[in-house]
């Protein structure tokens, strides 16, 4: 993926003074955390919906503030895990961030610090890199509920361990600036690592794929469950210039598969046409998609499914 940057970047910025480095976010589910990678990146690369644990491998954005560039890595969210796959995806986030120059820890304001952010809160602790604190959806607080806001800026401050405390909306952009600056001072000098057009390190294959789950998400909200993924199978070019993309969706029974397709197919129908919509004004290409549904059962206890979305198979 590739589009417009920062246009106060100069070939003297990058030849003498540049700055690159990695920032995990790490957070609840639902926390903010894909929202955050896409407004700090200036455009999608992570998917976003209602659904909790949508994000499942460690997704990266690439940002650019001045001489500074910053490759962000969406995390799963951190969660008590139950299966072999939750406990994978806690493993990825922890370790995108242990990884990392820099880490974000985000809050969801709204809820406020409960148990599942304070167990996250002193997971962050044990961190040996720089840490900033946000403290997301401020937009959804009341003005009464302001004095709420600042006694969770003071519980964060009260933990001793943050370079800085944001209150943002990864929403409306409210307090991404000040974000932004902070990030490309943090992040160490060094060579930039991808060029200047470059938005985003995932490969086109596994971002397709991302871009198809979303629309499966977003289409089918309650009906199905967490048992399905998508994997790209062919990627060819045609003599039109346009793009045939072939994908299939993995679900663990037969009912989800009829969930799936819908009545004489219209479910199947609208996600290939959502998704095939967003991969060609992504792509600027005419995309040909091509989507099809197999039931394979305890896909989640396939470690060759874990190595496609890029995830460790636990043991």
């Amino acid at each position: 993926m590739s589009g417009k940057c920062s246009s106060d970047v100069t070939p003297e910025d990058r030849q003498t003074d540049t700055r690159c480095g990695f920032v995990s976010i790490i957070g609840a589910p639902n926390a903010g955390k894909s929202t955050l990678t896409n407004k700090l990146v200036g455009t999608k690369v992570s998917i976003v919906t209602h659904k909790v644990q949508t994000t499942r491998a460690q997704i990266r954005g690439i940002m650019l503030e001045g001489a500074s560039q910053i490759i962000l890595v969406d995390t799963p969210g951190i969660f008590k895990p139950k299966r072999r796959l939750d406990r994978a995806m806690v493993e990825a986030a922890w370790g995108g961030a242990r990884d990392a120059d820099a880490a974000i820890i985000i809050i969801d304001a709204a809820k406020g610090i409960d148990g599942q952010a304070e167990a996250i809160l002193k997971g962050a602790k044990d961190l040996k890199i720089p840490r900033a604190l946000a403290l997301n959806k401020i937009d959804r607080i009341g003005r009464d509920d302001k004095p709420k806001l600042l006694a969770l800026a003071q519980k964060g401050t009260d933990h001793g361990y943050f370079d800085e405390i944001f209150m943002i909306s990864a929403e409306t952009g409210d307090g991404i600036a000040e974000m932004r600056s902070f990030l490309a001072r943090i992040v160490p000098p060094g060579p930039w690592l991808y060029p200047e057009d470059q938005l985003s390190d995932a490969p086109q294959r596994s971002w397709a794929a991302e871009v198809t789950r979303e629309k499966i998400f977003l289409r089918l909200h309650q009906e199905l469950p967490y048992s399905s993924t998508v994997e790209t199978t062919a990627w060819k070019t045609l003599k039109d210039g346009g793009i045939r993309i072939e994908q299939t969706i993995y679900v663990e029974r037969d009912s989800q598969k009829k969930i799936l397709l819908g009545t004489g197919g219209a479910t199947i129908k609208a996600i290939s046409m959502a998704a095939r919509q967003e991969l060609s004004e992504a792509l600027e290409l005419k995309v040909h998609l091509f989507l099809f549904v197999k039931v394979r059962e305890r896909w989640g206890d396939d470690p060759e499914r874990y190595r496609e979305m890029g995830l460790e198979y636990p043991k």
